[in-house]
């Protein structure tokens, strides 16, 4: 392999000669072979983004010179595309606030700018990462800003993956509308319900999750750009100040806005937390959906599909695998969150130094549930019934009393079970005919009476 030698004030450093990054990124490659994660796909569309925006400020202010600013502006476009992904190749988890992040853009941005002109690689002169790439920028306001855009444009994609697998519980909700069994509390056998109603309470708990993600959005759609280093917007023009923004909203197509105090902005991430916690909210959700609907499968009311064999010992063996998956991907979420929130923590004085352990997290928390989603919508839409089995085990529960309590009270309820329990027999239902009549135990035991929101008054129906 060919190198260049690139200097810096520390001194010299051979990077690699077809590297379109520098000497800035070829140390923290050095520095941090930590995690093997790479800095998310989508953390570095949105670093092209806030240059490109930059980019566009300085050169209709005159900042640019037109060659440079169209140069800068081109290798921008084909980053935000996605071209010359492999030229980001540092690990996630790095020091400097994300100091190495911006430099890797600034630098293939800028050796992109320079063989668009005709130059050679590492040859500065043309364009210089520093000088006019990070023209009026620091990383400070660059990266945080980034991560806003990212995490929106991530977002965007995981409240429709959400209202996928909504809708899929809901269409099961239907499907499964007619068939009445039994509800459970604690782990123990209670009152009837039914399958659908029971699909139901699921697809509620999504729509919420649908709605929170969908308005969190809200919270993280201002941005300290312009700020520099520590939002008193030190070494950038004023006009540069408001101009920026105005250029990434219209880049990003985003309701971006600049923060009205950038002291606060840069020094303070909590708008993070706040996001991150709507993320482990729906991861929540999605544990306690997988965990009951393997328990549903184990009784026998549901059949999950048939994914894959599930032993290498027991033949014939199949497990509940993509829910199992599901439980895994809330269980790192919830851990996602915690980093995020001890990274927001440590913020000291002016600025976030963990800010790359916070986008790794948060990122990577909205594509594996986005993810996730995709997958199971599908996963739900081939859940079978059992229906001879939840009437099995309806008929044969002690609890389906209950529903007679209008019509018999407690007291009366309680010594029929108890006869029951004394004869041995098996069937509650059957029971319940010779005793109460045919007529009133299938319409108290419908689906339509059980689902129904309490009693009619009249002691009619229920």
């Amino acid at each position: 392999m060919s190198y260049r030698v690139e200097k810096d004030f520390l001194g010299e450093k051979q990077v690699p000669e077809e590297a379109y990054w520098g000497i800035h990124t070829q140390r923290a490659l050095e520095n941090f072979p930590l995690s093997g994660y790479r800095i998310n796909p989508s953390l570095v569309k949105a670093l092209a983004m806030v240059k490109k925006a930059c980019a566009q400020a300085n050169f209709e202010l005159g900042y640019l010179e037109e060659r440079k600013g169209k140069a800068i502006l081109s290798a921008c476009d084909e980053v935000i595309e996605g071209k010359l992904q492999d030229q980001f190749p540092l690990d996630a988890l790095q020091g400097g606030a994300g100091t190495s992040s911006n430099m890797n853009v600034n630098e293939v941005l800028a050796n992109r700018a320079v063989e668009l002109l005709g130059g050679k690689k590492g040859d500065y002169t043309v364009v210089h990462p520093i000088e006019d790439v990070n023209l009026h920028q620091s990383t400070n306001d660059v990266y945080p800003t980034a991560i806003k855009v990212s995490a929106i444009l991530l977002l965007r994609d995981l409240s429709p993956a959400i209202a996928r697998v909504q809708g899929a519980f809901q269409r099961k909700e239907k499907e499964f509308a007619k068939i009445v069994k039994v509800g459970r509390t604690e782990l123990q056998e209670a009152v009837p319900i039914t399958l659908g109603g029971e699909f139901s309470a699921f697809g509620e708990a999504l729509a919420r999750d649908r709605w929170r993600t969908f308005k969190c959005e809200e919270r993280l759609r201002v941005v300290n750009l312009g700020g520099t280093a520590v939002g008193t917007g030190l070494s950038a023009p004023r006009s540069y100040i408001f101009l920026a923004v105005e250029k990434l909203r219209e880049i990003t197509g985003l309701g971006l806005s600049r923060g009205e105090n950038l002291l606060d902005a840069t020094a303070n991430t909590d708008p993070f937390v706040e996001v991150s916690g709507i993320l482990k909210a729906h991861a929540s959700s999605l544990i306690k959906i997988a965990n009951d609907l393997r328990l549903l499968h184990l009784l026998g009311e549901i059949e999950l599909p048939k994914l894959q064999p599930g032993s290498s010992i027991m033949p014939g063996k199949v497990n509940p695998v993509m829910l199992e998956a599901a439980i895994q991907v809330g269980l790192k979420v919830m851990a996602n969150d915690s980093l995020v929130a001890a990274a927001c923590s440590r913020s000291t004085l002016q600025i976030n130094e963990f800010l790359p352990l916070l986008a790794h997290s948060l990122l990577e928390s909205m594509d594996l549930l986005t993810r996730l989603d995709g997958i199971l919508a599908g996963h739900i839409d081939g859940i079978t019934a059992n229906e001879a089995k939840c009437r099995e085990i309806f008929d044969a529960s002690p609890m389906i009393v209950t529903a007679f309590l209008p019509h018999l009270g407690y007291e009366r309820a309680g010594a029929l079970i108890t006869e029951f329990f004394a004869s041995g027999r098996k069937n509650v239902r059957e029971f319940l005919r010779e005793k109460l009549g045919a007529d009133l135990v299938e319409r108290v035991l419908s689906a339509e009476s059980l689902i129904s929101l309490g009693y009619r008054e009249d002691g009619k129906d229920t």
